[in-house]
């Protein structure tokens, strides 16, 4: 590839700008193909060089991963960071002059540009799988944290031939499509793109006579034991990612990640909002009337004593600071304690007679004169308006 080449602008190509989503893309290939098709511009060579132009560009812009490579590609020349390469003997000139590669070529330019433009990385060392598995706690353990014990299933190397994939005593050929790189390159006009052989399906090897155990493959089903610890603080459905503790990788990479979806059972008496944790009190009409001490429950610890202010609102909520979730930075929330009036359902003679003598000592007070006096200015403004 030429640096005239890298220079071209295949969005321009196809009359639009790099930020164009893939739809546009496809709308303004289809557009321009009809519009310069051959059959339809006879003995018309611009038209069909212009043709093959819009053709390599869409063919390259089309395809999300080529097109990501062909931005990244195109980002690093911008920024002249390879502006020196080449020099005498490689092609290139001092002082950025031009230069001649392929993507995939042993020693040149690609093999610097690395990952970007996967020329290898089928037989390169791969990443393992990530694992997902879920777990359900106690609410008291999502709280406080909890060590539990995960039984996982996951792909390893085939013990029986030790990850190759061929039967014990013989061993796999090197792929004569790709001689072993796992990748070949297709030639799309003005430079080549690297795409999985198909022959060994990326493996870079052929294996003759497979292995019963794992069909060739090279993989099998391996299942462990895992002890991980459950954070304090844990909250229902959220996702824990352990890192590499997933599935192992292949020839020398790292191991994958694994992903714990938590769920966590209701408690009986608390609840939860954010780190602050949620209780609802049941008090006597006298306690809320009069004020009172009473004892609250905590979660983990002994209960603590809260103070009613004489003329306790039913609904009202109270703060118990740092009884609540444990924070990242070591603070813990805190209870919210809501008062619930406790109405008896039964009164013997003697309660009877106390309300009695209560509502007979209070009967000047309606805590209802201000509702109906506000309901009535309302409808008296709306008939007005009327």
């Amino acid at each position: 590839m030429t640096r005239e080449y890298l220079d071209k602008d295949l969005y321009a190509v196809l009359g639009l700008k790099k930020g164009a989503s893939q739809a546009e893309i496809k709308k303004a290939y289809r557009r321009l193909a009809k519009e310069l098709h051959p059959d339809s511009n006879k003995n018309n060579p611009e038209a069909e060089a212009k043709f093959k132009e819009v053709s390599e560009a869409y063919s390259v812009l089309g395809d999300e991963a080529k097109r990501k490579e062909y931005d990244e590609g195109r980002e690093l020349f911008a920024g002249g960071g390879f502006r020196n390469f080449g020099g005498p003997g490689r092609g290139g000139a001092p002082g950025g002059g031009n230069f001649d590669f392929t993507f995939g070529g042993d020693g040149g330019l690609g093999d610097i540009l690395g990952g970007i433009f996967n020329r290898r990385g089928q037989t390169a060392a791969r990443r393992g799988a990530d694992v997902e598995t879920a777990v359900t706690i106690d609410f008291v353990q999502a709280v406080e944290g909890v060590t539990v014990p995960l039984r996982l299933t996951s792909e390893r190397a085939c013990p029986a031939c030790a990850g190759t994939g061929a039967k014990s005593g013989t061993a796999p050929r090197v792929c004569p499509a790709c001689e072993g790189v796992g990748s070949v390159s297709r030639n799309l006009g003005g430079f080549a793109m690297s795409e999985p052989c198909q022959a060994c399906r990326g493996r870079g090897l052929i294996v003759d006579d497979p292995c019963p155990t794992c069909s060739g493959s090279g993989r099998g089903q391996s299942s462990r034991t895992v002890n991980t610890r459950i954070p304090a603080g844990v909250a229902d459905g959220q996702k824990i990612k352990l890192k590499g503790k997933g599935a192992p990788g292949e020839r020398g990479g790292p191991p994958g990640d694994l992903y714990i979806s938590v769920h966590v059972r209701p408690h009986p008496v608390f609840g939860r909002k954010g780190d602050n944790l949620t209780l609802t009190l049941p008090v006597t009409f006298p306690e809320a009337a009069m004020g009172a001490e009473v004892k609250v429950p905590t979660l983990t610890g002994a209960p603590v004593t809260l103070r009613l202010a004489p003329g306790t609102a039913n609904g009202r909520t109270m703060r118990v600071r740092g009884r609540g979730v444990p924070r990242k930075d070591g603070t813990r929330g805190d209870l919210l304690v809501t008062v619930s009036v406790a109405v008896p359902a039964n009164l013997n003679s003697d309660a009877r007679k106390a309300l009695a003598a209560f509502a007979a000592a209070t009967a000047g007070d309606d805590p209802r004169a201000e509702l109906m006096a506000t309901a009535a200015r309302t409808a008296a403004a709306t008939e007005e308006e009327a």
